[in-house]
């Protein structure tokens, strides 16, 4: 597989399969990923991977959560602008109803999305799952080195026939992530990552967001 192609096949898979994956594989695939770039090599991340019981305790450490706090914990770096402006808002929306469509899950079923969305908090079945921590004094030029860490391993899991999901909803948690992995005074969770083998057979996996065309996200000059 070259880079293209695994470009052109990422997608944000949301059914994975049981199988596990192997400690070795995982600790290759996270050494191979610290090539990704960043200004300066400050290389501002952090990243804790969770298995088997550690994973099943996060599961069972948010669900109180948020059940107290169904939008979530405060938090003052909330996962989208407030007010999102367009087209990016219909974008966002755009992409939600695609997956529901996928699913099957008319816009009136209101308990059967929200069951839906209840799995990202579940990891969505991944055996694996990645925490990204980042220092809350870093700017935003590390939250962007952060950024291309992550699509560094997406991927270089597809490589690996690997499936992944960025899922920024555990935003909605940190400051009872913070406790539960016990991080430094100024570390925060970002983000989190679902990894695994794709369910090839399962409908939302067909789901491949659309993207804006080329003259509406870029500019070519002096060509």
């Amino acid at each position: 597989m070259d880079v293209s192609q695994a470009v052109a096949q990422r997608i944000s898979t949301r059914a994975f399969l049981p199988d596990q994956l192997p400690e070795a594989d995982v600790r290759d695939w996270l050494e191979l990923a610290q090539r990704a770039p960043s200004g300066g090599n400050t290389q501002p991340w952090r990243t804790i991977a969770v298995s088997g019981k550690a994973k099943d305790a996060v599961i069972q450490m948010a669900g109180p959560v948020l059940a107290a706090n169904p939008k979530g914990q405060p938090t003052d770096r909330p996962i989208y602008p407030r007010d999102l402006w367009e087209p990016h808002e219909a974008r966002r929306r755009r992409v939600g109803e695609m997956m529901y469509e996928a699913l099957g899950i008319p816009r009136e079923d209101r308990a059967a999305r929200i069951a839906w969305f209840a799995n990202n908090f579940r990891f969505f079945g991944a055996p694996v799952a990645l925490f990204f921590v980042i220092d809350e004094r870093m700017g935003h030029g590390q939250w962007g080195h952060a950024g291309m860490y992550l699509q560094t391993l997406a991927l270089l899991a597809e490589e690996r026939g690997w499936g992944t999901c960025m899922q920024e909803c555990w935003g909605m948690l940190r400051p009872a992530l913070k406790d539960h992995f016990k991080l430094g005074d100024s570390e925060m969770i970002w983000c989190a990552m679902a990894v695994g083998k794709p369910d090839p057979a399962h409908p939302v996996n067909t789901l491949r967001a659309e993207r804006a065309p080329l003259d509406e996200i870029a500019d070519l000059h002096g060509f």
